[in-house]
Parts: structure tokens; sequence; C-alpha cells
């Protein structure tokens, strides 16, 4: 599947799936793609260590039919970053992504993520370091602040330094990290969104790209969002309810409406159920659980999913389970109350 860039006047950071750990996957953004042409996919987070001491391949390895794609990264030294970057070139990454957002305490041992927001020099010696090293886009994902500070200032102040190191395009989640007290599901849900930042972050810096995420759930929030920033980024929503990804290239890239139906995506992954499996051995439940948003709100999706996710059918093939799944399936103009 050819790499189809948005169409100019569009950013291609103007829609975007968030990265997630545990979810977005290659064979979430497989998925994904099914859904979307011109959406900005991410992976996981991939730390430098991980690309340092373990299998590249089973960090990098992703699908030619998932382009645009971007790789993200977690670390702080800048001599590895650029090392990860040339790696994430190398194997076909169109972007490169530094994580300046994540709170767990696991990423702060390894002193990044959010905490790196108190060290602007730091990322921006991380990301010259990537733009000396490759020719992609280089990008940096962060918070409105860390803790308890909420001054305007402090996030300004962050984007400017790393500004002048190269960046152009910044991602923002628009709450706070909290480096203490809060886990990171609560990171997600408690620091109070504040929207105003991001919006204000493109008014003082208009030749950047700025994008805001967090909280984010309908097309028209995107929509209204675009009034003022260049991009959005969806990522919870995205992942539990992604039939509405369906509606974007259309309602956000200009594209015709899209023909897809839910069983014409459902067979598409059984056959990558059995391509993957043919390819090394992946079983076809590591790929369903991503899927099981697939029908949110149509009747008989209760027992689809139950199904999908039965441990028992696991020695079945996949398309003896999709038989299975589709039996409880009703027409799907037949919906209920999402």
């Amino acid at each position: 599947m050819e790499k189809i860039p948005p169409t100019p006047p569009f950013s291609p950071w103007r829609l975007s799936v968030a990265p997630m750990m545990d979810w977005t996957d290659r064979h979430c953004r497989f998925l994904h793609r099914l859904l979307t042409k011109r959406t900005l996919l991410y992976t996981e987070m991939v730390t430098t260590g991980a690309l340092m001491h373990g299998s590249v391949q089973r960090h990098l390895r992703f699908n030619a039919e998932e382009h645009p794609v971007a790789l993200q990264l977690g670390g702080s030294e800048a001599d590895e970053l650029a090392q990860a970057a040339r790696l994430g070139e190398q194997w076909g990454y169109d972007e490169i992504n530094l994580n300046c957002g994540c709170p767990s305490e696991r990423v702060q041992r390894g002193a990044f993520g959010a905490c790196l927001m108190a060290e602007p020099h730091t990322v921006a010696d991380g990301v010259k370091a990537m733009r000396d090293a490759v020719s992609l886009p280089v990008t940096v994902k962060h918070r409105i602040g860390i803790d308890k500070t909420e001054s305007y200032d402090f996030v300004r102040d962050f984007v400017g330094t790393v500004a002048e190191a190269g960046c152009e395009v910044f991602i923002v989640h628009a709450r706070n990290a909290w480096l203490q007290g809060l886990s990171p599901k609560e990171n997600r849900e408690v620091p109070p969104l504040r929207y105003g930042l991001a919006h204000r972050l493109k008014r003082d810096f208009p030749r950047l790209t700025i994008a805001v995420n967090g909280g984010i759930t309908t097309n028209e929030q995107i929509a209204e969002h675009l009034q003022h920033v260049d991009g959005v980024m969806l990522g919870r929503e995205a992942y539990h309810h992604p039939w509405l990804l369906t509606r974007w290239d259309e309602a956000f890239f200009g594209a015709p409406p899209s023909a897809l139906d839910r069983d014409a995506v459902e067979d598409e992954m059984v056959r990558y159920m059995e391509r993957a499996h043919a390819e090394d051995g992946c079983p076809w439940y590591a790929i369903a659980r991503h899927m099981l948003g697939l029908r949110h709100g149509l009747r008989g999706a209760r027992k689809w999913r139950q199904v999908w996710s039965d441990h028992r059918l696991k020695p079945l093939p996949p398309r003896e389970v999709w038989r299975l799944a589709r039996a409880h399936v009703s027409d799907e103009t037949e919906t209920l109350a999402a």
C-alpha cells in the first residue's frame, strides 16, 4: 500500500492516533489504517535502551500498510537518541517523535518522559542530535506542565528552547503530569484539561506546528480545536471506538465518503490474522483484542466481543472464530445507543 500524504494545504499532523503503551502495536495500527488512510499513526513508546540492548526487529518491525507511521522514542541521552533515530529511519518510519509526556515511575527512573520538561536544554540537545542524524521530521510530544505548576510561562519556555534546536512540531497533551501521587491512568484523568494553553502556544509560535491532545472524543471537538491549532491527536477514544476513524478522511482531509462496512473490515482483519500466523506464528487473539470496539453500539456487539475474547476458542483458526462471532451480529443498521 502506497504512502498517502495529506492533500495540501493540510498539515501531516492534522489528525493522528496517540502512541499508547500495550495498545498501538503494529496489529492495532493495521486495523486503524484500514479505517483511515490519511490519519498519522504512532507506535508505542520504544526506549533507546530497548533498541541498544534488545531486539531491534521486535521493537521496530511494522507493516508496509501502516504508512504514514511515526516512531515514538523514550530516552534522554543525545547520542542514544541519535542512534535510535537512525534505526527508525533505516526501518522506514516517516517521523521520529520524542516522548516528553509519560509520567510513569518506570519512565521517571529512566530520566525521560514528562520529567524531561524540567530539562528543556537536555531535550533540545536530543532533538538536535536526532535532526543531525536523520532527514525525517523530529517532533516532541509533551504536557503543559509538571506537578502543580500551572504557569503558562513554563510550557512556553520549554517549547521556545526546544524550537531553537530545530523542532518544528509539538504535540501538546493539555494536562499537567503529576510525577508524584498519581498513577499513569490517573494522570490521564485527574489533572484538569487546559486547552487554552495549547491554543496560546500556536498564537505565540505561529511558525510552529502545534497539535493538541487529551480528552477529545468527537468530530465536533476535533473541528473546534482545528480553528485554533494545526492538528488534533486522539488516544483512548480512537482505540475503544475505532469506527469513528472511518469519517476522518472525508471530514478533515477532503476525501470522498468512506464506503467501508464492518463486515469487510473484519474480513480483512481475519486475513491479516492468517497472514501474521503464517509469517511468524502470531496467534490470532493477539490481534483480535484490538478490534473489540469495532461493533460498538450495534445490536449483538456484546456477544460478538465475547466470542472474540473467549480463551476456550484459542485453538481454533481465526476464520472459524469469525464464523461463530458473526452468528451474533444483526444488520448494522439496527443500532443501539452508543
